[in-house]
């Protein structure tokens, strides 16, 4: 088997004395949507770091390295993190295993985050526009994938601080607080009719069927979508 090069071991990642977690705790003590911190998994953490090879001086290899994972918005909007028992997706182990035939490093995109109604959020490694290195978002009703023009620090800022409530605010159902709190961190709404069909759009909503299923299969429908109906 072939070794990669230059691969950095998780002792030269972690970074004690410009730690990105100390940007993120800021970014906390100011936020103005609910959040929640998941707990890191000791068995997990340094794994996910060493496959992303991102070190914890950024908020990114902060975020994995220091947490489960963030739930943002009564859990409307979760954050990847390492991994834990409420949320069993890793940054680096979901993106591997959603896109096995592609190496970490080099890949059209990174997602790093996903929320409750399917949308999918991710770092433009090339394949996505000319925009590299900026989030962009998958959104179930349109199918195209849009330029945020957030860096990941932007974006998580956005998270805790920004109006989130105002972005989503097209995609509240009528009792989606109930309907969040009990669905896994690991699990989406999946709508139908679905909601990029004219029906759906013409219903609203509060007026469609919905049922929980896994983000895997939500993620993999998504993109079939793309492939087929997208432009």
């Amino acid at each position: 088997m072939l070794k990669r090069k230059n691969v950095k071991t998780l002792t030269e990642l972690v970074n004690l004395e410009k730690p990105g977690w100390r940007l993120v705790r800021e970014w906390a003590a100011e936020a103005k949507n609910h959040f929640e911190i998941l707990p890191r998994d000791e068995r997990l953490e340094g794994e996910e770091l060493v496959a992303l090879q991102v070190s914890t001086r950024s908020p990114m290899g902060a975020v994995v390295y220091e947490s489960g994972g963030v739930l943002f918005y009564r859990g409307f909007v979760r954050l990847l993190g390492s991994g834990c028992d409420r949320m069993r997706r890793g940054l680096a182990g979901w993106n591997a295993k959603m896109m096995p035939d592609l190496p970490m490093q080099g890949r059209p995109y990174l997602i790093v985050a996903d929320d409750v109604v399917g949308w999918i959020f991710a770092i433009n490694g090339g394949g996505l526009g000319e925009d590299i290195g900026k989030i962009y978002y998958l959104a179930p009703d349109t199918l195209e994938w849009e330029d945020m023009q957030f860096s990941y620090s932007d974006f998580v800022y956005w998270l805790f601080c920004g109006d989130v409530a105002k972005f989503y605010e097209p995609y509240f159902f009528e009792g989606w607080q109930d309907a969040v709190a009990k669905l896994g961190c690991d699990e989406t709404f999946s709508s139908y009719p679905f909601l990029w069909s004219k029906e759906a759009q013409d219903m609203g909503v509060s007026a469609l069927s919905r049922k929980a299923v896994s983000a895997d299969e939500s993620y993999r429908l998504m993109i079939e979508f793309v492939a087929k109906l997208g432009s």
